[in-house]
């Protein structure tokens, strides 16, 4: 009786720093890894590489990382904002000079024989500081959207450098979603937006550019606190856009670049070159009907005919091996950890707390939506990886730490005493 009360009593005393954490949260991204080494595997048995298991050691260590993070208190967080954005920029900042280049991108350095990609732990290092400057004032004046917008902008504009259009869009989804979070007027956040679409308008349709000019306007009179002089703005801000934005893809982006922003609307215009990828997920998704090939079956996943499957287009693998039901399955994984995080984010000790998890939230829902997307053709090709399944030894690391920080969210929202 002694013995078995004292090894409970040393099981509790273990397990006691990590008590109060999500331990569901913990185990479906480890099950995901799990999966996206198997899946990795088969991607590459024609190659005989061994990549998979590099994702599994990869993910031990982002594990250990999270775990050690989760029992150490997030708030200790908010007096080393600065000091953690410095760093984010400084490391963007050397990859433009010493940086590695791969698929057109200077994104990487090269550290012995691992090539680390700073913009996704750039991630991190903005949650951070936009939680922390959000927790302070809210969202709900304009100064301090702008000023949001202005700490976002040097990472955004560095990563655009490199050129990494992926990596930046992700920055605009975690920016977007940490302001809504933070009260500000969903007009303003439309407005933020209204650009892009006009971009986007202007070249496509004009009167369905017009129109947008003028609702622009008229959530600007809405919501901006100075009616006349915002709606004007506004309506600047947009035609200008749309006229910059003909520029900008006439005279700056080269072919390939505007093949992969609009090749997905009909990938069947250039088979062979911009839409060759896309076509050829789409025929391996298909071919995966309801239960899949089974594992290490795919004819497309088998034969190569997906260039860089195990990284951007592994989503296409599972598809053709596992079918509708296990697409369907990662699909329900991703779903229960994006509840998780809400939960954790309404459940916070503080706002801060509770930013951090919608930071992290979003960040995984816009690059699981992007990646996906782009596999059956419902988004541009833009290299963001799927989290936890796509092999990418920096971009897997950067998910586990933001899971640990969530975590340590979560395993300290009850304890109020230092």
């Amino acid at each position: 009786m002694l013995q078995k009360s004292l090894s409970r009593i040393s099981w509790k005393s273990l397990i006691q720093p990590w008590q109060e954490i999500d331990w569901l949260l913990l185990l479906l991204p480890v099950g995901l890894t799990l999966f996206g080494g198997i899946t990795i595997r088969s991607t590459q048995l024609h190659l005989g590489a061994t990549v998979w298991w590099q994702h599994w050691v990869t993910g031990i260590v982002g594990l250990i990382a999270a775990l050690l993070i989760a029992r150490c208190r997030y708030e200790n967080l908010m007096q080393w904002r600065w000091i953690i954005y410095g760093i984010t920029n400084l490391t963007l900042l050397i990859v433009i000079f010493i940086g590695t280049t791969a698929n057109g991108a200077q994104s990487w350095v090269t550290i012995g024989t691992f090539n680390l990609q700073p913009s996704e732990f750039a991630k991190v290092g903005v949650i951070i500081t936009l939680a922390a400057v959000l927790h302070e004032h809210g969202a709900s004046s304009v100064g301090m959207v702008i000023k949001t917008l202005a700490i976002t902008a040097l990472p955004w504009m560095l990563i655009l450098l490199q050129p990494d259009l992926g990596t930046s869009l992700v920055f605009g989804a975690i920016t977007l979603g940490m302001l809504y979070w933070a009260n500000a007027n969903p007009g303003w956040l439309i407005l933020l937006v209204s650009p892009i679409v006009s971009a986007i308008l202007f070249g496509i349709f004009l009167p369905g550019w017009l129109a947008w000019v003028a609702l622009m306007m008229l959530v600007a009179w809405r919501s901006l606190p100075w009616q006349i002089t915002g709606s004007f703005a506004a309506a600047v801000v947009n035609l200008t856009a749309g006229g910059l934005g003909s520029f900008v893809w006439q005279n700056i982006l080269k072919a390939y670049q505007r093949d992969r922003l609009t090749l997905f609307l009909d990938p069947d215009k250039d088979p062979l070159g911009g839409g060759y990828h896309l076509i050829q997920s789409r025929i391996a998704i298909g071919a995966g009907q309801l239960m899949g090939r089974g594992l290490n079956q795919g004819t497309q996943t088998q034969l190569n005919f997906i260039p860089e499957q195990h990284t951007d287009f592994i989503f296409s693998a599972i598809g053709e091996e596992f079918g509708f039901v296990g697409c369907l399955l990662v699909l329900l994984v991703f779903w229960l950890i994006c509840l998780r995080l809400v939960i954790i984010a309404q459940n916070a000790k503080d706002n801060f707390g509770s930013l951090l998890a919608v930071g992290v939230l979003s960040m995984i829902i816009f690059q699981m939506l992007i990646n996906i997307g782009m596999t059956i053709g419902l988004a541009p090709i833009t290299g963001i990886p799927l989290p936890w399944l796509s092999y990418g030894r920096s971009a897997l690391l950067t998910n586990f730490l933001a899971l640990g920080i969530v975590e340590s969210v979560s395993n300290y929202r009850h304890r109020l005493k230092f």
